[in-house]
């Protein structure tokens, strides 16, 4: 932390998204959001406790009394906090924290912490797992405005789901509603269009800096939505978006919803990884149907089968979940969060060594070769003389 408040250049633009206050805090915050992956949890448990500057200090090498015994009531401890400062290590560079924040004031985003009026307390439902700041384009006061409804989807949409999805934004972005979703192909797509059509308040939220408009035949979307609504990511700018930080996004869109209403999803869509955010959160959770014959809404029918999720149809419909309880989230095996973040920092053309996987990862370096002799093992990735390289996966599969 020292070294940060120490840099000239890093205070100043630091100075330049908050003027009037103290920068320590909000210094300590940027460097957590470029030095953790979104949602971790040994950096959430320490900022909690300790606050973002001291938490800062206990990472990279400082002690504290109590630290420990913390982690260890979060189900965590000494080893935890070991094996994440391997993780943060790799990226601990004050360049990275000055280029976030410069990045941001060329874009005009603003800089949002726990604590501004504009902070949306829904977040605070996510615990430890919650983010440590948000980077906003756009109106940041539709982050606290009500009611706020998610709508997702999947990106490879139909005609039906574009058009329910346009339906349902449009009717309720008309009578205040906030839209919320994440900028993608089809679904998301649709209702964010839908909303803006009506003059209506739309929220995107992206998976990688605000600064980089994602997918790149949304740039147009995206600046408008930054101009008329809110553009909203996690990790700082310049920051790429990554299947792992898709994920992690969706926990937010979830969380920032009064109600998550899932409009077409294939079986293995990602949009049902947002409704089991909202099921964990307690938030009430809708699906459209869709033909029985129709595979992308196969995942629709199976909120609706194994989530208790409640059949959404109209607009009148979406409102009615505000006052009613979330359903029961499924007993799906889970997926090791580290393997996808792995995976997907790895090349299936370019061979890549255990050093440079786990500074694009964000893991640690015994954790990485623990994960790749797995991913070996089932035949996902292969080492030779020059590093590790992905298998690509066999056609049709």
């Amino acid at each position: 932390m020292e070294m940060l408040l120490g840099d000239a250049e890093v205070v100043a633009a630091a100075r330049r998204l908050r003027p009037d206050e103290d920068v320590a805090d909000a210094l300590a915050r940027v460097a957590w959001s470029v030095v953790a992956e979104p949602g971790d949890a040994v950096a959430g448990t320490l900022i909690g406790e300790l606050g973002a500057a001291d938490a800062l200090g206990i990472a990279f090498g400082g002690s504290r009394q109590g630290t420990f015994a913390l982690l260890d009531a979060a189900g965590s401890g000494s080893r935890a906090l070991s094996e994440a400062r391997k993780r943060w290590r790799p990226r601990a560079d004050p360049r990275a924290v000055r280029d976030a924040l410069r990045s941001a004031h060329d874009v005009g985003a603003a800089l949002l912490i726990p604590g501004d009026p504009h902070w949306p307390h829904a977040l605070d439902d996510l615990g430890v797992n919650a983010p440590t700041v948000l980077w906003v384009r756009g109106r940041a006061e539709l982050l606290v405005a009500e009611p706020r409804a998610s709508l997702v989807g999947a990106r490879a949409s139909s005609g039906y789901g574009e058009h329910v999805a346009a339906e349902l934004a449009g009717d309720l972005a008309a009578t205040g509603t906030v839209i919320v979703s994440g900028g993608a192909y089809g679904i998301d797509g649709a209702a964010h269009r839908a909303a803006l059509g009506v003059s209506g308040a739309t929220v995107a939220f992206l998976a990688g800096g605000v600064d980089r408009a994602y997918p790149a035949g949304h740039q147009s979307l995206i600046r408008q939505i930054a101009a008329e609504g809110a553009v909203v990511s996690e990790p700082p700018c310049g920051a790429a978006p990554t299947k792992w930080r898709f994920l992690a996004r969706n926990r937010l869109i979830a969380a920032l919803g009064h109600a998550t209403v899932v409009i077409e999803a294939g079986w293995r869509s990602g949009s049902l990884n947002t409704a089991g955010h909202a099921a964990a959160l307690g938030r009430p959770l809708g699906a459209v149907p869709g033909p029985v014959t129709s595979a992308a809404s196969a995942g629709c029918h199976r909120l609706l089968r194994e989530y208790d999720a409640q059949c959404v149809t109209s607009a009148q419909e979406v409102r009615e979940l505000w006052g009613m309880g979330a359903g029961s989230s499924s007993s799906a095996r889970p997926v090791d969060p580290d393997r996808i973040r792995l995976l997907d920092a790895m090349s299936t053309r370019a061979r890549t060594s255990v050093d440079e996987l786990a500074r694009r990862s964000g893991l640690g370096p015994d954790r990485v070769r623990a994960l790749l002799g797995l991913l070996e093992l089932e035949g996902e990735v292969q080492r030779d003389d020059g590093g590790w390289r992905r298998i690509p996966a066999a056609r049709g599969a």
